[in-house]
């Protein structure tokens, strides 16, 4: 049964992704944003609120375990943001450079990912340190002040956006006959798309859970690894769909614009609703976080043209911390 769930997850969430996109670069359109806020903040946080939810409701289930699987998927969730989608999003443009259309880098709007990864720079870190520091009142200042990075974020996202350009757009699918089509009807396709995905997002959920409870998998190592895996799935495939249609800038902004949200608003809540304690595991992939972002951003400030080879290192980093959490076990 976990299995067959595993299997229909799959081409759930592939056409909610299709169907998603589509819809947010229309409303980018209608609305007139740019690529800034369509990739960093309309796409990333749309795709990000399924795993947004899950520390949340285990922080309101409450008990030891609650708590482990509620700061285990904040931990998680730019750790597998920074490592594995880059990791799948090196893989398709290898794939489909090889098919011929495309090339194998990333041509990127420096400016744009260069701000999300020093705003997720700012805000993880201080998040870690506090970890350090068994004080109520680092603790909720802290949580306060990482609230107060988002704002600020948010509002250099807008005062910074230049429309969308005129780059030729699909159909909406919701109205294929329909040259341009009205707000309403692209917020329904929205609304649907986002339905898909997190449909999606929860079969494959329970899918994990159940293979991980017959496996005998200790509730943090789940929360870290196997749910951020299957939350993280909608920012993964909806930039595979902006990579292989050429529109990089989107493709990377929907991952580095989920990392900053998951680096804010989430770690607001656990460092203020928890005692913030967080183990060597919890530890080691923040720190994995930290320092693959930090190659992304030296080599998009070197060169806006990204090879292929940097994607691949980031996403390298995930397999000695996977190894070093087997190995514990």
């Amino acid at each position: 049964m976990a299995f067959l769930a595993l299997l229909i997850a799959f081409p759930l969430i592939l056409a909610g992704a299709e169907v998603f996109t589509n819809g947010v670069e229309w409303l980018g359109r209608r609305l007139n944003l740019g690529e800034g806020v369509v990739g960093s903040i309309l796409a990333a946080v749309g795709t990000a609120l399924p795993e947004t939810l899950v520390p949340i409701v285990a922080f309101i289930s409450g008990g030891t375990a609650g708590h482990d699987v509620g700061v285990g998927a904040i931990i998680g969730a730019p750790f597998m943001l920074s490592t594995l989608a880059m990791l799948v999003t090196g893989g398709a443009l290898i794939i489909f450079s090889l098919m011929g259309t495309r090339p194998r880098h990333l041509s990127l709007n420096a400016t744009i990912i260069s701000r999300d990864l020093s705003f997720f720079l700012i805000s993880f870190p201080m998040a870690l340190a506090a970890s350090f520091v068994p004080s109520d009142a680092v603790r909720w200042g802290t949580g306060a002040a990482i609230a107060v990075v988002y704002i600020v974020y948010l509002r250099r996202v807008f005062r910074t956006d230049e429309g969308t350009g005129t780059h030729t757009l699909k159909p909406l699918y919701f109205g294929r006959s329909t040259p341009s089509p009205g707000l309403g009807r692209i917020w329904l396709q929205v609304a649907a798309a986002l339905a898909l995905i997190v449909g999606g997002a929860k079969l494959f959920v329970y899918g994990i859970e159940v293979v991980s409870l017959q496996w005998h998998v200790p509730p943090l190592v789940f929360a870290l690894i196997a749910a951020p895996i299957a939350t993280e799935l909608p920012e993964k495939f909806n930039s595979i769909v902006w990579i292989r249609a050429r529109k990089d800038t989107l493709a990377v902004g929907n991952i580095t614009g989920a990392m900053v949200f998951q680096a804010t608003f989430p770690v607001s809540i656990g460092l203020i609703a928890t005692d913030w304690k967080l183990d060597r595991f919890a530890h080691l992939s923040g720190l994995i976080s930290i320092v693959a972002a930090a190659i992304l951003l030296l080599a998009i400030r070197w060169n806006a043209r990204v090879p292929t080879g940097v994607l691949l290192l980031c996403g390298a980093l995930y397999f000695p911390f996977i190894a070093y959490v087997i190995w514990q076990l």
